[in-house]
């Protein structure tokens, strides 16, 4: 597994890790609706009383849904905070179902045919999600059904914790790539006819990038699944594993259309447009599921209206 440059964990990395083992220890002696539960509780707690990025959660989901009242939006960032804390269980706790559990997990399946076809093929596949949902279910449910695959995945800040989660996700069939390694890494995969998954809605710096439209305004959306797409000509899927109201997932493939006109830099950029739009569309669907704790639009071009600039500043 390739993985960030070690960094050496301090007291306050090693604290914060072994109070998150004690606490897994602890749910994985309940049952799984129990565990995931006392997750909704303690994810609640971080919009209050600790209020974690509670004003940027807020005004996000208020831009995004203009339409809703001042005590729907505190409603749907409750909700949203919830949600959080029952995927952080459920993709902890994920190592203990096995595969078959993971299975299990999914209560319908719409689109699987695409991943079938184009697997079938050979030559690969791009896979893109969002923070909507729980994402990483929906990677460890195609490493179920056995597509070879591999993860593009960014390094945490504690490196105890980061590594942890990777083990996690191995366990459960998934390769993980750090999103450092995935220029060399990603060819080599997509030869041997691997499906490669890529997390594509966080602008970071020094990534590889282009800006879109969600939810009317520019976000800026990282261009590697795109790249990669064209590249070496392999089709594009979206994939989203959304909770239902008995706590197992509807599991959505969508295929990404990926013309090539001759004009590379436009090619790319409609890619990223189109699977944002995919992201858009799940979010308008089941909001309180996506990442709204992500400062999603902070960055964004320097001429953006400001009707249409971030609204969480």
């Amino acid at each position: 597994m390739a993985t960030e440059k070690s960094k050496r964990p301090t007291l306050a990395h090693r604290a914060e890790y072994y109070t998150m083992r004690a606490t897994l220890l602890g749910l994985r002696a309940l049952s799984w609706e129990h565990a995931c539960k006392i997750g909704e509780q303690l994810g609640a707690l971080g919009y209050r009383p600790l209020g974690i990025r509670k004003r940027v959660v807020e005004r996000q989901i208020a831009a995004a849904f203009p339409e809703l009242d001042p005590s729907a939006v505190i409603t749907l960032a409750k909700e949203s905070y919830k949600h959080l804390g029952r995927t952080f269980v459920e993709t902890a706790l994920l190592e203990s179902l096995g595969t078959d559990g993971v299975q299990r997990l999914v209560e319908s399946v719409e689109g699987w045919e695409e991943v079938e076809e184009v697997m079938r093929k050979g030559r690969g596949a791009v896979m893109v999600t969002g923070h909507i949902g729980n994402w990483e279910l929906a990677g460890a449910y195609v490493a179920a059904r056995g597509i070879p695959l591999d993860a593009i995945a960014r390094g945490m800040a504690n490196p105890l914790f980061d590594a942890y989660i990777n083990r996690t996700r191995e366990a459960i069939g998934m390769t993980i790539v750090h999103d450092s390694e995935a220029v060399r890494r990603t060819p080599r995969s997509l030869r041997a006819g691997r499906a490669v998954a890529f997390v594509a809605d966080q602008g970071v710096l020094g990534l590889a990038s282009t800006f879109v439209p969600f939810f009317g305004r520019p976000a800026k959306t990282p261009r590697g699944a795109a790249v990669f797409a064209l590249r070496f000509e392999v089709p594009v899927l979206f994939v989203v594993a959304l909770r239902q109201p008995d706590g197992r997932f509807r599991v959505v493939v969508e295929r990404i259309e990926a013309r090539q006109t001759g004009e590379r830099d436009r090619d790319i950029d409609n890619i990223v447009a189109r699977f944002t739009e995919r992201l858009e569309h799940w979010v308008r669907v089941a909001p309180a599921q996506y990442f709204w704790q992500h400062r999603r639009w902070k960055r964004q071009p320097a001429d953006t209206p400001a009707e249409l600039r971030d609204p969480s500043r």
